[in-house]
């Protein structure tokens, strides 16, 4: 049993009362200027204030003593959307969209997902394992204590099962907590382009109880959009899955308002993301549902399109969180302190709405608060220590990375 007094710490924190922080709550951080963090097998124990926390204890009975020296630390980022399992980024696709190529155009020309589809394929798993490592490593230098990762580059049965299998793996195989969403209606595949609905069969009649034979995916996640799939075949799928134990997030409204946020309101989901186009409406009904927004900037920055109506969602009381939504053609970023910047000096996120956004939120994104997230009694002690006084040097020391030391469940890991 190892035990880790971590000392000396300006202290930011979301504190988990139950549920996600909405409206003024999301704003609501614990301050502790000069605290301290007393952890057993990476497990918190106390945290507090310096003083409270060490009254009694026994200097004898510490494996570690750390002193921060004043520094900030803030929870670990959670990355509640990635899309990280890929060979190689569609660098030249960029380039098209540079040129004025819409993104739905070029997923008409087979581009997009469905080359990355291709690749994805084409590789094997220890090829695919390997180049999914390199970024989980790089989110991991840049403060993302858990992520979640979604297959979706396979489209059929064989590959959707290896790509969970890679996805797997990195949780076992690297510092990471690592969360599996299934995500077979990423994309109508070419072989199933005027056969929509029966790709819809086969997510539902094949894939779907195998993914949960397979027992690694926790969610299933639809691209509910015009061109990709309807509200009705995501509804179709989402409820095949929720009867089948998986739970339901939603791609939903990312270029057109097609009604996706209002049908994961009505199907409970966890999450809606993207949400750029989303209706008031929808998203009172989110509100009323306690679904949570996930936003990504990042991805609205590489589109050069509008960003989400972020703030409307806090007023209207959403809970918001915050993700890269990494992938190899919109979002070609495994940087939380990036997403963190653009929400705060672009989106009209206060330092705090963002902190908790990018880590208690996104926790109950994933259905993760209950271990990681915030830094209280019986979580796990992942934890940051920033190069700054507080967790505004993370949006205000912009194109650097503000992480000095990532701490994973007690255990320093990088950079």
């Amino acid at each position: 049993m190892i035990t880790k007094l971590f000392r000396n710490a300006a202290i930011h924190t979301p504190v988990d009362t139950g549920k996600p922080k909405a409206g003024p709550d999301q704003g609501m951080l614990r301050v502790v200027d000069r605290g301290a963090l007393l952890c057993r097998n990476g497990i918190i124990e106390a945290v507090g204030p310096e003083d409270a926390v060490m009254k009694g204890l026994n200097p004898r009975h510490l494996d570690i003593e750390v002193d921060l020296q004043g520094r900030c630390v803030i929870p670990g980022f959670v990355d509640p959307h990635t899309h990280l399992c890929f060979v190689a980024p569609r660098e030249r696709e960029f380039s098209m969209r540079l040129q004025g190529v819409e993104y739905l155009e070029i997923l008409r020309q087979g581009g997009g997902i469905l080359s990355t589809v291709k690749s994805v394929r084409e590789t094997d798993e220890g090829a695919l394992f390997e180049a999914t490592r390199r970024r989980a490593l790089a989110a991991l230098r840049l403060g993302t204590t858990t992520m979640e990762i979604k297959s979706g580059y396979g489209l059929e049965t064989a590959t959707e099962l290896k790509m969970l299998r890679v996805i797997q793996r990195l949780g076992r195989e690297t510092p990471l907590d690592v969360v599996a969403t299934f995500l077979g209606a990423h994309a109508v595949p070419e072989e199933y382009r005027d056969r929509p609905d029966a790709y819809v069969d086969l997510v539902i009649e094949e894939m779907i109880p195998q993914v949960v034979h397979q027992g690694i995916a926790r969610f299933c996640d639809v691209f509910c959009e015009k061109g990709v799939f309807s509200v009705e075949q995501a509804r179709r799928i989402l409820q095949a899955a929720q009867k089948a134990g998986l739970g339901a997030k939603l791609h939903a409204d990312e270029v057109h308002d097609l009604g996706g946020a209002g049908l994961a309101a009505e199907l409970g989901a966890v999450s809606a993301e993207h949400l750029l186009a989303s209706s008031e409406e929808n998203l009172r009904a989110m509100a009323r549902s306690g679904t949570i927004a996930v936003v990504l900037p990042a991805t609205a920055y590489s589109l050069r399109k509008p960003f989400a109506k972020a703030r409307t969602m806090m007023d209207l009381e959403v809970p918001v969180a915050l993700a890269t939504d990494a992938n190899p053609g919109s979002s070609y970023t495994e940087s939380m302190p990036f997403v963190f910047g653009l929400a705060v000096l672009l989106m009209g996120f206060s330092v705090q709405e963002a902190l908790t956004a990018a880590t208690l939120n996104a926790a109950y994104a994933l259905g993760a608060a209950p271990r990681v997230g915030s830094l209280d009694v019986g979580k796990q002690a992942d934890f940051l220590v920033l190069d700054g006084e507080t967790p505004a040097i993370v949006a205000f020391h912009a194109g650097s990375n503000p992480v000095l030391e990532v701490y994973k469940k007690g255990e320093r890991h990088m950079p």
